[in-house]
């Protein structure tokens, strides 16, 4: 059986909770929770805990810049 090889090119690197979130975006807590629950960030909730991927947030905040 071939050995199996991670690419770490292809990693998603997830941002887990509303205060990492926050930290991210430059926002307090509720500030941030607010924008998840209306579903203004691109984020989805996970056994009762928000998660976002990193990429998809700066992409989201470059795409709204522009």
């Amino acid at each position: 059986m071939p050995a199996v090889t991670e690419n770490r090119g292809d990693a998603i690197d997830l941002i887990w909770g509303v205060e990492a979130v926050a930290k991210i975006i430059g926002r307090t807590e509720r500030q941030t929770f607010h924008l998840l629950s209306t579903g203004q960030l691109p984020a989805k909730k996970v056994g009762g805990r928000w998660v976002a991927e990193r990429g998809k947030l700066i992409r989201f905040f470059m795409e709204t810049a522009a």
